[in-house]
């Protein structure tokens, strides 16, 4: 173990471009170390403000305490984005080491007797103190950190909360470690002309840039990165491949051995019902609720159902569709009928989706350039909010696929620093997330801050596209595009952020509002103008044509049904197993089977993630009794966008100084349903989202 912190680079200022981390001197072996003297630095801070002989006021508790720990938060954000996205085996290891720590140190904080005596006595005066409505909202909502945290529990119960948390922390770390070893154990080595059969050219060119960067012979491997699965089930004509790929797909952590998830998800759920009745609520989804726009049980299941229903309705009609295109396959080929399954759906969508809008992913995606669509994320960016991303090649980050930008703002002054980190590979956890380096505030000394005192925001937006083979441009399918769009709705919010303290900051709001930004975003990739403008065919440059832009729109709905059942009953399966009343031991497999026969699951959908593998749910505790926030979101992203709609102009410079100014600028500052009808000058109205999902008249 490194002693000596002038040894250590992540104690040592960081000298470099922006205060970024110096990524080509950190070791794995120098977070343990670090976090021992950060961690000890936070407290000795948090325990001088408990301790401090003059009276509790808003600068020397609140302020002081948004302001503290900064060695500490910037080693933290480091480690968690490398352990996301280029871990090896010694973070792992450092991981598991600290996470159960990491997880005390936060708890020790946030129930700091001394510390939460003086905020609680300063919550209690709040209408006395002549705060401006910022400064109350940090007081407010450090306040509920707190008792959240355990702060008025009993002494027992508060030691007892501390040590779940802890457990909690090594629980959904295994977890989330156990998934990415299933991912990077299977290969579906594609060995034949054979095994190739129906996948277009860009398939099989990903999954022989696959083969060649894991040096294994054959044709081609097919991973279980998404940008991999989903188009080997979308287009390989070999059922008993699509079969083998759709298991090993959805059965992760669901099998013997050192990596199952499914009595360590029992264990997640049992600890986390404890805290619930610790803190005087029956089911852990109640105690979750309780800081959300949600609210309640009741309100999540009302908006879950208004749309199970007539997805579930939409879902029937498609299978319809899909079988009768199945059986006249079967017939012509072996003369009987096919019973459609899980690892047919998409391939035979795809198949009723060329006719009906003489739609082919393989004629859509040359239209779609990674470079192009990034082109495209950040002129929408220019267009709306004036801000400008310029590319810094000189800087290497963490993986030489990652991407530096400068963000500039309208007066060309620099407003933060943008990552982007595209590809797929084995050191990196799957799906899509935003997450930083530093959020920004004006309640800072940290490195990297103006000479003003504000620190400006290092946002990273992580993405698993399939890479293109050397020499040749990877292109996205729509969907990867509308990705592609969604996390960098996300970057936005973290980089438009505009407010004086760091708890208050970008992203740093509640559950529900969070997925507004990135959600929204997503509308632009549609608009025909911004298609023209960018989507361009990667080999001659000419404009994607107006007939498939056409159809593109026609086809918006198509298959809807499906999306909607499978994220639906992903959220209600969320709702029930965090509702249960009790923490007895679960068959997570089981109760998911049961629940969704409950629910009445149609046949050949399956859901969008198995409870095994589930890791919005257990990889961490952001998204459990919370996966509903998707579709609470899409009814406020449906209803903002119309906002455009009626002024007739995607880009209305008065519409977007309003999205920037309260939904995108003033992260946690403003309470959410404030913000939004401030933006919109009312309360949202489903509508819209029905209406987009081609549920309205279904529901009606």
């Amino acid at each position: 173990m490194m002693a000596d912190a002038t040894l250590n680079p992540l104690l040592q200022p960081w000298n470099t471009p922006y205060g970024l981390p110096p990524f080509a001197d950190v070791k794995a072996e120098h977070f343990v170390p670090a976090f021992e003297v950060a961690l000890a630095a936070h407290r000795a801070e948090v325990d001088a403000m408990g301790s401090n002989p003059q009276a509790a006021d808003f600068d020397n508790t609140i302020a002081a305490l948004d302001a503290c720990g900064r060695v500490y938060r910037r080693i933290e954000a480091l480690f968690y984005n490398l352990t996301a996205s280029e871990t090896s085996s010694a973070l792992q290891a450092a991981e598991r080491e600290m996470a159960p720590r990491l997880a005390a140190h936060r708890n020790a904080i946030q129930t700091h007797p001394a510390l939460f005596t003086r905020i609680d006595s300063l919550h209690g005066q709040r209408e006395r103190l002549g705060l401006q409505p910022e400064q109350r909202r940090l007081l407010e909502r450090f306040h509920t950190d707190f008792v959240r945290a355990g702060a008025r529990l009993a002494p027992a119960e508060r030691q007892r909360s501390g040590q779940i948390m802890e457990r909690l922390a090594e629980a959904t770390t295994r977890f989330a470690q156990n998934v990415l070893a299933d991912e990077n154990a299977y290969r579906l080595v594609l060995r034949t002309e054979a095994d190739l059969a129906g996948l277009p050219d860009f398939v099989r060119a990903a999954a022989a840039q696959a083969a060649a960067e894991r040096g294994v012979d054959g044709l081609g491997v097919i991973t279980l990165s998404r940008s991999h699965i989903v188009p080997f089930l979308t287009f390989s004509d070999r059922r008993d491949l699509r079969e083998q790929a759709w298991r090993a797909w959805t059965e992760r952590g669901a099998h013997p051995g050192e990596h199952d998830n499914r009595a360590l998800a029992s264990d997640i759920l049992a600890l986390r019902h404890e805290l619930a009745r610790l803190h005087g609520h029956a089911c852990y989804a109640d105690h979750a609720l309780t800081d959300t726009m949600a609210g309640t049980r009741a309100a999540v299941n009302q908006l879950l159902q208004q749309v199970w229903e007539p997805a579930k309705a939409c879902a029937e009609q498609e299978r319809v569709a899909l079988q009768a295109v199945a059986d006249f396959a079967e017939q012509r080929a072996r003369g009987e009928s096919l019973d459609l399954q899980d690892w047919d759906w998409r391939y035979y969508a795809e198949k009723v989706r060329q006719v009906r809008y003489e739609l082919d992913e393989a004629q859509i995606k040359p239209y779609f350039p990674l470079d192009r669509m990034v082109e495209a994320v950040f002129d929408c960016a220019q267009r709306l909010f004036g801000v400008r991303f310029v590319e810094q090649p000189h800087i290497r980050a963490y993986h030489p696929d990652v991407k530096v930008y400068e963000v500039r703002g309208a007066d060309e002054a620099q407003i933060g620093v943008f990552l982007h980190d595209n590809f797929a590979r084995a050191s990196k956890r799957s799906g899509a997330w935003m997450s930083s380096f530093r959020m920004q505030s004006r309640n800072s000394g940290d490195v990297g801050s103006t000479n003003s005192g504000e620190a400006l925001p290092i946002i990273i937006n992580n993405n698993n596209f399939a890479k293109g083979a050397p020499g040749e441009p990877t292109l996205l399918s729509f969907d990867d595009a509308r990705t592609l769009f969604h996390e960098f709705g996300h970057g936005l919010h973290g980089l438009l952020s505009n407010v004086t303290y760091e708890r208050l900051s970008g992203t740093n709001v509640l559950r529900d509002f969070v997925e507004l930004p990135s959600q929204i975003f997503e509308h632009w990739l549609g608009e025909p103008e911004v298609l023209k403008r960018h989507a361009r065919h990667h080999a001659t440059g000419e404009p994607i044509p107006d007939a498939l832009v056409a159809r593109l729109h026609e086809a918006r709905r198509f298959n809807q049904g499906y999306e909607t059942v499978r994220y639906t009953a992903s959220a209600l399966i969320d709702m029930a197993v965090h509702a249960r009343t009790t923490g007895d031991a679960l068959d997570v497999v089981a109760f998911e089977r049961a629940e969704l026969d409950r629910l009445g699951l149609p046949a050949a959908v399956g859901v969008n993630h198995r409870l095994t593998h589930f890791q919005h749910l257990f990889s961490g505790s952001s998204y459990a009794a919370g996966y509903y926030v998707y579709l609470w979101a899409e009814v406020l992203d449906a209803d903002g966008f119309d906002a455009f709609v009626e002024a007739g102009n995607p880009f209305d410079a008065d519409v977007a100084r309003r999205l920037k100014q309260f939904i995108y600028a003033s992260g946690n500052s403003i309470e959410p349903t404030e913000a939004y009808r401030a933006f919109r000058g009312r309360a949202p109205t489903v509508v819209p989202m029905l209406r987009k999902k081609g549920l309205l008249e279904v529901s009606g």
